[in-house]
């Protein structure tokens, strides 16, 4: 393995009696070198033509009408043609190591030779590729692949001629802006097979099948004049594009049309009729074209001319074995993932070597033409080292990508989307009807609204008034209501109102064991605002955390991790669990006692294991817990994976509401209220419900609940959220079980752009089908929205939808833009 360093560009032009040998390299380097041609040469080079054509007289890959394989004559024509070859090459190495040109040939070795290979690893040579540039023709057709420049320096590294011709008008394709395959994309052009035969060409093509998509395109009998050279062009323009082209058949140079290609028997396509096609092909990532048939130095300048990367081709009429052995060998290289350079030398060794008995001065023939700024062209090994790389974003994709994750970073953004994804989902429930059929909503809300406040002459609700929470609780007593919770902080107090709070609590217990749930809220200067025992006692009474996540409510206050010993439960869970033991568990649940000496929450924690084997985290969904995950994220500002308040549910889903003032002055009859419910008793709205402040309590109305009030008969145009009604659709969660799991948009936005990725290079080789392709990933987009509403409902899954989608068609309009499709 060695490495390639820079170029050297030598140009060599004869003008009448002399060459003019120009050296150029680096940063403006340059050598110039006027050396007189040997007429004896071109004389020698006729005669070994001479001899050459005649020993390869018949099935040669040019005009001839006969069949057959080497000539057998009297003349010894073998013989003569070593002897014409050894001529030759004897008087163009000896021209060519003219004094004149040793600075030429010094330097081309130095470029090689040991001290610049300091910085190399053992064993690892420098080679250098000279671009060779001939005028006119003549000269044009001398042998110079085989001036062996580094024998007389010793060079360490190979000295490659690689031919480029003198107008070069065109830029060509670079790699970074060829289309990316899966497979490398082969034409095959079987041209005009009289006298000729395809088989061990074809046979050697597949041999890249298992790395290579391969076309084969050709004269059939029944094909018209025109019907082939359609049939020729099109397959060149296909719109998914060729990384090779390969023709074989007869060819010859033309001046006016850079020559010609025979694809069927008197039917021949000019160079200049296939410009088009080829430019086409050019932009659509062709690299390389193998012209493996006669006189092809008119095509290669050509087509390089065109900005073509590089060409292979015959620059004398070749016998058709000798064609399928350059072919086969060339092939074989390119399996082992040498360049087509290194591939047509080592078939051209394997010629001189191995076959120059059979075919004298074959490996004399082949040339490699080549842009001056295309790489050498080699088959990709696609390890998975390689397909991975393919897979790494573009600067411009990296740049979108950081930009949507750290949009989808920012909490302010998050709860933006979640509140609008919600009410997308509200109207899908309701188009769908997919609403939850449950007979009675299980949570009675009793709102303290104003219109009570009035009613009841309270002058100043802040605090609550006691005798009236009093008044509230005993009425509903009457209504043998076995579970209530209250929504307000007990922790100060009210010297009047106090007693009569404290007597109506207690017969609550003592005469109809009902359960009662308080609220607490954690102090600012540490512990947390508890209920007064003047009114209530912990051992038989529970108190569940009134916290609220969010403004507005978005997520559901969660069970605390196990070792949270000092954080009280939530107080939506406390009401569930009262609601499980009372109305769902068929054992008889223990009822609270006034004279009780044991901690009433730690007496039914012990219930639960005895009686049910349960835990009581583990009573309901392992949802309704703190996962780690999602207590690590807390640190990180994010809410990943916390379960939502799905306010996509109807409230009167959730809930009963009744006024308190509507408690009182309704009869019995007509309140509707014999079905089991979890009775929460809360704020109703008015402007000083709140713990710190004023209207803390108050939250901006989320749009999906707006949504389901506008669908109301008369319409309910409430713009707050009291919340009771938050804790009322928490601990509906909880019976019901119901956890929605946001995927956050971070993950979901990594996986979009893994798609976009692999959209961007599946188009890249469906060009003809692109828009159609595109149509389909429009559809897709769709279709993913789709299910991810349905799963919401479902699959209890929140999949974001706007940033990741926003991330996979990102990618594919920076592919656009980019211009990284053609045609």
């Amino acid at each position: 393995m060695n490495a390639i360093v820079s170029p050297f560009y030598l140009k060599v032009q004869r003008v009448e009696q002399v060459c003019l040998f120009q050296l150029s390299w680096g940063e403006g380097q340059n050598l110039g070198v006027t050396l007189p041609y040997p007429e004896r040469l071109t004389q020698l080079y006729q005669e070994w033509q001479y001899i050459y054509l005649s020993f390869y007289q018949k099935a040669l890959r040019g005009r001839v009408e006969a069949t057959g394989k080497l000539t057998q004559s009297q003349t010894d024509w073998h013989a003569k043609l070593v002897q014409a070859e050894a001529k030759l090459l004897y008087e163009f190495h000896r021209w060519l190591r003219h004094e004149e040109l040793y600075e030429i040939r010094a330097t081309l070795a130095k470029a090689t030779s040991k001290q610049n290979l300091e910085t190399l690893p053992r064993g690892v040579g420098l080679d250098i590729d000279v671009f060779l540039t001939t005028d006119p023709i003549d000269v044009a057709r001398l042998p110079w692949e085989a001036w062996e420049i580094g024998t007389e320096f010793a060079a360490t590294g190979k000295i490659r001629i690689v031919r480029q011709p003198i107008n070069i008008r065109q830029v060509t394709t670079t790699p970074e802006h060829r289309p990316t395959r899966n497979k490398v994309r082969v034409l095959v052009i079987l041209g005009d097979e009289t006298g000729l035969n395809f088989q061990a060409d074809q046979e050697a093509v597949r041999a890249l099948a298992p790395i290579a998509e391969i076309q084969f395109v050709g004269w059939q009998p029944q094909q018209t004049v025109m019907e082939v050279k359609l049939a020729v062009v099109k397959a060149i323009q296909d719109q998914k594009g060729w990384d090779i082209l390969l023709f074989a058949g007869h060819s010859n140079e033309t001046e006016l049309t850079g020559g010609e290609l025979g694809i069927a028997p008197s039917v021949s396509l000019s160079l200049s009729e296939l410009i088009q096609p080829l430019t086409v092909a050019k932009q659509r990532g062709l690299q390389f074209a193998l012209f493996n048939s006669c006189n092809g130095l008119s095509l290669a300048n050509t087509l390089i001319d065109l900005g073509l990367n590089q060409v292979a081709i015959m620059r004398e009429p070749i016998h058709n074995q000798v064609a399928q052995e350059f072919l086969l060998r060339f092939i074989r290289s390119l399996t082992e993932y040498y360049d087509v350079h290194d591939a047509l030398l080592s078939a051209c060794q394997f010629l001189k070597l191995e076959k120059h008995l059979t075919y004298p001065s074959a490996y004399l023939i082949p040339s490699l033409f080549r842009h001056p700024k295309a790489p050498p062209f080699k088959l990709q090994a696609f390890s998975w080292k390689q397909r991975l790389k393919r897979w790494f974003p573009t600067k411009k994709e990296l740049l979108a990508l950081t930009t949507l994750c750290v949009i989808a970073w920012q909490t302010p953004i998050q709860n933006f989307l979640l509140e609008r994804r919600i009410l997308i989902q509200a109207i899908y429930r309701n188009l769908t009807h997919q609403i939850p059929t449950q007979s009675s909503p299980p949570i009675l809300l009793i709102l303290i609204d104003e219109k009570s406040i009035l009613k009841a002459k309270i002058s100043n609700p802040r605090p609550m008034d006691r005798s009236y929470l009093a008044e509230i609780i005993n009425h509903l007593i009457k209504l043998n209501m076995q579970v209530i919770g209250i929504d307000y902080l007990l922790d100060r107090h009210q010297p009047q109102n106090d007693p009569i709070l404290s007597q109506s609590l207690q017969n609550a217990v003592q005469n109809h064991q009902t359960w009662l749930i308080f609220g607490t809220s954690k102090n600012p200067t540490g512990g947390w605002f508890e209920t007064l025992p003047e009114l209530a006692s912990p051992n038989w009474s529970l108190q569940g955390d009134l916290r609220i996540l969010g403004y507005p409510p978005l997520y559901t206050t969660l069970l605390p991790l196990p070792d949270s010993r000092q954080q009280p439960l939530p107080f939506a869970y406390l009401l569930a669990l009262a609601y499980q033991l009372n109305f769902q568990e068929r054992e008889s649940t223990p009822a609270p006692q006034l004279d009780s000496s044991v901690d009433w929450l730690s007496h039914l924690k012990a219930y639960l294991i005895d009686n049910t084997g349960t835990d009581y985290q583990r009573l309901f969904s392992s949802k309704a817990r703190l996962q780690p995950i999602t207590n690590w994220a807390y640190l990180l500002k994010q809410w990943w994976f916390h379960p939502l308040i799905d306010f996509s549910i109807p409230p009167k889903q959730v809930y009963q509401s009744l006024p308190a003032w509507q408690l009182f002055e309704s009869p019995e009859s007509t309140l509707k209220l014999s079905t089991p419910f979890v009775v929460l008793i809360a704020p109703g709205g008015y402007g000083e419900a709140g713990i710190a402040t004023e209207g803390q309590d108050n939250f901006p109305l989320p749009m999906a609940l707006n949504y389901w009030y506008s669908q109301e008969t008369p319409r309910n145009y409430r713009q707050v959220l009291p919340g009771g009604e938050v804790h009322a659709y928490m601990t509906h969660h909880f019976i019901q079980q119901r956890f929605v799991i946001p995927i956050p948009d971070l993950l979901l936005i990594l996986i979009a752009a893994l798609f976009g990725k692999g959209a961007t290079l599946s188009l890249a080789t469906v060009r003809p089908q692109k828009i159609k392709y595109i149509l389909v990933f429009v559809g897709l987009t769709g279709i993913y929205g789709l299910v991810s509403v349905q799963v919401y409902i479902t699959g209890e899954l929140l999949l974001p939808w706007v940033l990741p989608a926003l991330m996979f068609w990102m990618y594919i309009f920076l592919t656009f833009v980019e211009r990284k499709f053609y045609g």
